[in-house]
């Protein structure tokens, strides 16, 4: 289903024009109207005027697509900032194009929305390259430190925090080890003063987010 939303009529039969055929359709004049519509009938593509009154986007945007996270969202409006049509991107959006696009070309956009791709400006190649740039310097920021953290574990600490991340309990990890359970939580309390965590769960959530085969020669002992 494809829910198109305005307070246009215009810009409705506009757009149904351009994906009539794809998918039974569906519109909403007001924002109420939206919410509505996108817990109701759950459309697989929502194709939202920016300009709809009330939105207030990016962050209406951002709870509209909370209410049906499954939903794909192209924005149709007027010339925007690449800044300000970068924000639109990061709430979530699939597409971003012009209202007054014509319907054929329309049509080819929610072809590819559908197919699990972002319809996006050339120009703002440059923000996604930079985003994605500046998530992975700080993923390996964080698994760094989190690295050099676990590298002051002995060996054998090193071996029970792994487990505890694979979600072994103290009785699996004492007949794996072959060590008495009693042991397992000696070496716990001690792995658990070293990374200045409180329980299993952060351990777990530590170990299994930063875990790397590891170099014998930096193990303690």
């Amino acid at each position: 289903m494809i829910l198109l939303a305005s307070s246009s009529q215009d810009d409705l039969f506009l757009w149904e024009q351009g994906v009539r055929g794809l998918a039974p359709i569906f519109c909403s004049t007001s924002l109420e109207s939206v919410r509505s519509e996108l817990i109701r009938i759950k459309p697989q593509i929502l194709l939202l005027d920016h300009d709809l009154p009330e939105l207030d986007a990016p962050n209406g945007i951002s709870g509209l697509m909370k209410l049906n996270p499954e939903t794909k969202v192209i924005i149709l409006t007027q010339l925007l900032s690449d800044e300000i049509e970068w924000d639109l991107f990061k709430t979530g959006i699939r597409g971003c194009c012009r209202d007054d696009i014509e319907p054929d070309q329309l049509k080819y956009v929610v072809e590819v929305v559908q197919k699990g791709e972002l319809w996006i400006r050339r120009a703002l190649s440059w923000y996604l390259l930079n985003e994605l740039v500046t998530i992975t310097q700080e993923k390996n920021k964080i698994k760094k430190a989190v690295s050099d953290l676990l590298a002051n574990l002995t060996r054998r600490e090193y071996e029970i925090a792994t487990l505890v991340g694979n979600g072994e309990s103290n009785k699996q990890i004492a007949r794996m080890l072959a060590i008495t359970e009693r042991t397992v939580k000696a070496h716990l309390t001690e792995v658990f003063r070293k990374l200045d965590v409180a329980d299993r769960l952060k351990l777990a959530l530590i170990v299994k987010g930063s875990i790397t085969p590891r170099d014998p020669t930096r193990m303690g002992h």
